[in-house]
C-alpha cells in the first residue's frame, strides 16, 4: 500500500480510502491511485485484513475425504464455484476418514481466520465441533452425511431411497437372489442398505444374510475378490447391488473374468459406464447440486440470510437431495442371462 501511495503520490491513508471504499476522495485523485494499483499489481491482503478488529474473513474452509474419488472432486468443484462468485475465497483439506487428521484439519482451518466450513464427517465424536462454533462463532455445514454429536446444518442424498430403488428395479425384472456390497462407511452405505432390506421386505422376498457382504475396504480389488467369491458359491445371486462406484468396478471386472451371467445396478455414476459393451445401471444423485448447496447454505448462515446476526438464530436444517436411476441395460437382464461385460 505504502508502494501505492509513493507512486500516485498520495498519503498511505488516500490509498486506504480507495481500496475499502470508504471515506471522501477526489475523483482524481481516487483515479490516480486505482492507476497506480494496477500498474503496482497490488492487491488486498484479506488474511491480514480478517484480523483486525470487526472485520469479516472472506474465506471459507472446505474439509472432504479422498480427494482421487472423483464423488469429492466433483463436490468440491461446484462448492468452489459458489464460493467465488459470492466474494469468498477457498481452503480446501482432506482427512481421509481420519478422526486425529480430521480435528487437526479444523484447527488449522480455524487458525486461518475462516468465516465458516463445510465439511464432510469421518467417524466419530464431532462435539468439539460445537465448541469451536460458540467460542470462535464459525458455522459449520455438514455435506453428504451428517456427523455424530454436534447440531449443523447438513446436506445429503437420498441414501435409503435410492437403495430401495436399486433393489425394486432389481426385483422387478424377476431377480429374488440380491446380494449386495457394503464399503465401510458409518452412514452413507448403511442407509443404503437399510433400503435394500425394506425392499426385500416390502415384496416379501426372503432376506438372505449370505448375500449382505460387509467389505473391510471399500476398494475395486476388494469388491472384485468378493464377486468372484458370491458368483463361485454354491448358490450364487442372481443380481448384485453394489453401493458404490469402486465397488461397481470391481463388480463388473470379476463378472467379465468369470463370464458369469449377473445383474448388476451401482450406486453412484461412473466415467464410461455407459461405454461398456452393456452399459451398467446406476442409481446416481447430483454430485455438483449437492457441493452448491452446501456452499450457499454455509455462506447463507455467515451473511445472516435467515434474518438473524451471522445466521445464529435459524433452526439448522436437514436438506436431502433426490436419486434417480438410470436404466442403461446391466440392472434390466433377467436371472440367468448371460451378457459380455
Amino acid at each position: 500500500m505504502r508502494d501505492v501511495a509513493r507512486r500516485a503520490g498520495v498519503a498511505v491513508v488516500t490509498v486506504s480510502r480507495v481500496v475499502n471504499g470508504v471515506g471522501t476522495v477526489r475523483e482524481e485523485t481516487a483515479e490516480r491511485v486505482t492507476a497506480a494499483i494496477h500498474a503496482i499489481g497490488y492487491r488486498r491482503n484479506e488474511i491480514a485484513r480478517s484480523l483486525r478488529p470487526g472485520q469479516n474473513s472472506l474465506t471459507i474452509g472446505l474439509l472432504l475425504g479422498d480427494l482421487t474419488n472423483p464423488f469429492y472432486a466433483s463436490l468440491a468443484k461446484a462448492a468452489v464455484e459458489v464460493a467465488n462468485r459470492a466474494g469468498y475465497a477457498v481452503l480446501l483439506s482432506t482427512a481421509d476418514e481420519d478422526p486425529d487428521v480430521e480435528r487437526r484439519a479444523v484447527g488449522e482451518l480455524i487458525g486461518r481466520r475462516v468465516a465458516g466450513l463445510v465439511i464432510v464427517p469421518g467417524q466419530g465424536d464431532h462435539a468439539f465441533l460445537d465448541e469451536i462454533n460458540a467460542h470462535d462463532r464459525v458455522p459449520v455445514v455438514f455435506v453428504d452425511r451428517p456427523a455424530t454429536g454436534a447440531d449443523a446444518d447438513v446436506v445429503m442424498v437420498d441414501n435409503e431411497g435410492g437403495g430401495a430403488t436399486a433393489t425394486q428395479h432389481l426385483i422387478d425384472h424377476g431377480h429374488r437372489r440380491i446380494a449386495i456390497l457394503v464399503a465401510p462407511s458409518y452412514y452413507t452405505t448403511g442407509r443404503r442398505l437399510r433400503g435394500y432390506r425394506k425392499a426385500l421386505r416390502r415384496n416379501g422376498v426372503p432376506a438372505d444374510e449370505d448375500l449382505v457382504v460387509r467389505l473391510r475396504r471399500g476398494t475395486t480389488d476388494d469388491a472384485s475378490a468378493a464377486t468372484r467369491a458370491l458368483l463361485t458359491s454354491a448358490r450364487p445371486p442372481t443380481a448384485i447391488f453394489s453401493t458404490t462406484g469402486f465397488l461397481t468396478e470391481g463388480v463388473l471386472r470379476a463378472a467379465r473374468g468369470l463370464g458369469a451371467p449377473v445383474a448388476v445396478v451401482g450406486f453412484d455414476d461412473f466415467a464410461l459406464a455407459d461405454m461398456l459393451p452393456t452399459p451398467v445401471t446406476v442409481v446416481t444423485s447430483d454430485t455438483e447440486e449437492l457441493g452448491r448447496c452446501a456452499a450457499r447454505r454455509l455462506i447463507d448462515r455467515i451473511d445472516g440470510v435467515d434474518g438473524v446476526e451471522g445466521g445464529e438464530g435459524a433452526p439448522f436444517r436437514r436438506t436431502v437431495l433426490p436419486v434417480r436411476l438410470i436404466a442403461r441395460g446391466t440392472g434390466e437382464l433377467p436371472p440367468g442371462t448371460q451378457h459380455p461385460l
